[in-house]
C-alpha cells in the first residue's frame, strides 16, 4: 500500500480504537500526535509507538474546549509540523432511555462528539487548503446509521459526524483535501464494554458475522483512507461492522 508519511494527530488515542490507529498510522510510517483526556494514557501510547521504533509525542486535552484544541494541535505542529492526516477519534458512551436522560449527559454527547470534530477540523484544515494536501478521518458508529436503543443521543451525535463527513468532502475535496468517515460496528474497547451486558449479548445475536470486531480491524480501515491508494474516496462512510449495516 502506498503510503506519503506526514504529521498525524488521533485525538482519543489513549485506549481502545484510538490506540490501535495510533499504532497502526505509526506503523505506516506517519509521526504521531496522541491525544487523550488522560496525560498518563495518551504518554503511555506515545511510549508504546516509541518503543516498537515508531514517532510519536503526545498532548492531553479535551476537544470540546477550544482553548485544549488549540494546544494539542500547536503540539502538533511543534513535534512534527503542520498536520497532514486528522482522525478524529475522540468520544465517549453513556446508556439511556431518552425519556430518562439528562440535559447534561445529551449536552456532553455533542460536545465531545460534534464540536470536538469541529473544533479540531477547523483547526487544521486552513494548513491542509493552503498546501492543497491532506486527509481528515472522522469515526462515526453504525449506531449512527441505524440508531440504538439506549444510545438516542450517541446514535444522534454520530448520525452528526457522517452528515458533516459528507458536506465537509463537497467543500474541500477540489482543494485537495480528503473527508470520510469510519463507522465501526461494536467493538471490543473499554467503551463498548461499558454498556450493560444485556445490550451487548443482544447486539452480538443481532450481527450475521456473530462476533464483535477488535480495534486492529477498524485500525486497518484507517490505514487505508490514510493512504494514497484511497485517492478517489471523499466523504465516503466505510462500515467495518459485522453486517450489522449492509450498504
Amino acid at each position: 500500500m502506498k503510503i506519503t508519511p506526514t504529521s498525524t494527530i488521533v485525538t482519543g488515542a489513549g485506549s481502545g480504537i484510538g490506540r490501535a490507529i495510533a499504532l497502526r498510522l505509526a506503523q505506516d510510517g506517519h509521526a504521531v500526535l496522541v491525544n487523550d483526556l488522560s496525560l498518563d494514557s495518551a504518554e503511555a501510547v506515545a511510549d508504546e509507538i516509541q518503543s516498537l521504533g515508531g514517532t510519536a509525542a503526545f498532548a492531553a486535552g479535551d476537544v470540546s474546549s477550544e482553548s485544549d484544541v488549540a494546544a494539542i494541535v500547536a503540539s502538533a505542529v511543534s513535534n512534527h509540523g503542520p498536520v497532514g492526516l486528522l482522525v478524529n477519534n475522540a468520544g465517549i458512551v453513556h446508556q439511556s432511555l431518552l425519556e430518562n436522560m439528562a440535559l447534561a449527559d445529551f449536552d456532553r454527547m455533542f460536545a465531545v462528539h460534534v464540536r470536538g470534530n469541529f473544533l479540531m477540523t477547523r483547526a487544521v484544515l486552513p494548513s491542509m487548503l493552503e498546501s492543497q494536501k491532506g486527509v481528515i478521518i472522522n469515526i462515526a458508529s453504525q449506531l449512527g446509521q441505524i440508531g440504538g436503543v439506549e444510545l438516542v443521543h450517541y446514535s444522534g451525535a454520530k448520525a452528526a459526524i457522517i452528515g458533516m463527513t459528507k458536506a465537509l468532502a463537497r467543500e474541500v475535496s477540489a482543494r485537495g483535501v480528503r473527508v470520510n468517515a469510519v463507522a465501526p460496528g461494536p467493538v471490543n474497547t473499554p467503551l463498548v464494554m461499558a454498556i450493560s451486558e444485556d445490550w451487548r449479548s443482544a447486539k452480538k445475536a443481532e450481527l450475521p458475522l456473530g462476533r464483535f470486531g477488535e480495534p486492529e480491524e477498524v485500525a486497518s480501515t484507517v490505514s487505508f483512507l490514510a493512504s494514497d491508494e484511497a485517492a478517489l474516496f471523499v466523504g465516503q462512510t466505510l462500515g467495518p461492522n459485522s453486517g450489522d449495516v449492509m450498504l
